[in-house]
């Protein structure tokens, strides 16, 4: 999706330095990628605690050899 926005410059230049990347494209690209990983983590968060897993479960009995 092309879109035109507004970046802070100094702000631009510090993730350029910190992130060696090379254009500002890779930067808002991993930016983006960062704060979706961020907030999916947050999600799964509030899901600890409330799944229950059977007793009997053998996790190691059902990997694959």
């Amino acid at each position: 999706m092309r879109t035109n926005i507004v970046i802070d410059d100094e702000l631009m230049k510090k993730a350029l330095v910190l992130s060696k990347l090379k254009t500002k494209k890779e930067v808002v690209q991993k930016a983006l990628e960062g704060y979706v990983r961020d907030l999916q983590t947050r999600d799964l968060r509030g899901v600890r605690g409330k799944i229950r897993f059977a007793p009997d479960y053998d996790h190691k009995a059902s990997r694959s050899r």
